[in-house]
């Protein structure tokens, strides 16, 4: 069977971070939405998506498929209901879409001549950006369960501090000493030629993708992922650093997400509570407005390819777009727009080809390549996100 994974309804809610991607490759957890998928179906699959990434994120349809909608991830039950999916037939959660089976030769899709499969059980559906860092714990559990089944750690040295050993994995050539693992509340994952620096102090749920490190002495609270090629340092308190990032330094980090090949300078923090205790509200693009979010704790969400500079502070639920540059004194407004250059003083428009050089640059110093893909992206972004800086 032919999988495609479909953004949905809520893409727009999970701008800046699906600006530059799909919501099927979004981080939770320890794998992307994709890499969930893949596993429990064991096969591949593609994306339908907006035009402009659809170039490096194809579409391939067969005669017979079946769709998916992104937003939501796999469990066992609801991917068995996948897999046995007939034609004419689709998936309901509410008024939410799941998946459904199609062929090729309907060119239109009528879902009142489908046959609906009511799906009751408790699902992780993303909806908002900061779904994603309330949910992670979870989604920890689930991926180390996924991931780690019928499988055995590499060992442990003797100087790392194991509390819960049994749930506590790692992968291939991990280098660790003198740390502290605690996996009490929920697994640690580690992942290979991952690098856990003397004096560090992690709490599970956690999860480390390969060739990631953490710093000497960093403080690791529960619910946080680090994807590939990332470095932390300072204070980290459920959040996400998707992939190809580094916070090496001290500040504290919490209640957040941060995309893909962003830098967090030193000694930079970002409040994830209001002082006085009262709902957070946060930019959402689907709105181009603040909304509630319902929570009392909630930090930082910043798109792909955005900087800090030192001693940088984000305030209480701080949205920053794709390819901004945050520098100065005192806090910044609490929406920053995508290609944005200054702090708190004011902001300037991030030129785009400058933008781009230091994207090559970066992406080049984690041995990864600046493909003309992603510059057209970047570029088609720069475009849709213009009128938040005007």
């Amino acid at each position: 069977m032919n999988y495609i994974l479909f953004d949905g309804s809520t893409r727009n809610n999970l701008l800046p971070l699906t600006y530059t991607k799909p919501v099927a490759d979004l981080r939770i957890g320890i794998l992307t939405i994709r890499e969930k998928w893949e596993k429990w179906l064991n096969t591949t699959t593609t994306t339908i998506t907006e035009a402009y990434l659809e170039e490096k994120y194809p579409m391939v349809e067969m005669e017979e498929n079946i769709l998916i909608n992104a937003s939501f991830l796999p469990t066992e039950k609801l991917v068995k209901k996948v897999e046995n999916l007939q034609k004419n037939q689709v998936i309901v959660q509410g008024d939410e879409i799941i998946a459904f089976f199609t062929t090729n030769t309907q060119e239109e899709i009528d879902f009142d001549t489908f046959k609906a499969i009511h799906f009751e059980h408790n699902l992780i559906q993303l909806n908002h950006n900061w779904d994603i860092f309330m949910n992670n714990g979870e989604a920890i559990k689930e991926d180390f369960k996924l991931i780690t089944a019928g499988r055995k750690s590499a060992s442990i040295p003797k100087s790392v501090h194991c509390i819960n050993k049994d749930q506590i994995f790692l992968e291939a050539h991990v280098e660790i000493e003198v740390a502290v693992l605690n996996a009490s509340k929920g697994p640690i994952y580690i992942g290979k030629n991952a690098q856990v620096m003397e004096g560090s102090m992690i709490r599970g749920p956690f999860a480390m993708g390969a060739h990631s490190v953490v710093k000497m002495g960093t403080k690791v609270y529960s619910n946080t992922t680090l994807g590939p090629k990332c470095k932390i340092g300072g204070e980290v308190n459920n959040a996400i650093l998707s992939g190809y990032c580094s916070k090496g330094h001290e500040g504290y980090l919490g209640n957040a997400v941060i995309g893909e090949w962003c830098n967090i300078g030193a000694d930079t923090n970002n409040s994830n509570l209001k002082n006085n205790y009262a709902e957070v509200k946060m930019w959402e693009y689907n709105k181009d407005t603040f909304v509630k979010t319902s929570l009392q704790f909630c930090g930082l969400i910043m798109g792909d390819h955005s900087k800090c500079g030192i001693n940088t502070m984000f305030n209480t639920g701080t949205v920053v777009g794709v390819s901004a540059n945050i520098y100065g004194s005192n806090f910044p407004r609490n929406f920053i727009p995508s290609f944005s250059w200054g702090g708190a003083a004011g902001f300037k428009t991030y030129n785009l080809d400058k933008a781009k050089e230091t994207a090559k640059l970066v992406m080049a110093r984690k041995n990864e390549e600046f493909t003309n893909q992603d510059q057209k992206i970047l570029e088609h972004v720069f475009e849709l996100s213009k009128k938040y800086r005007n």
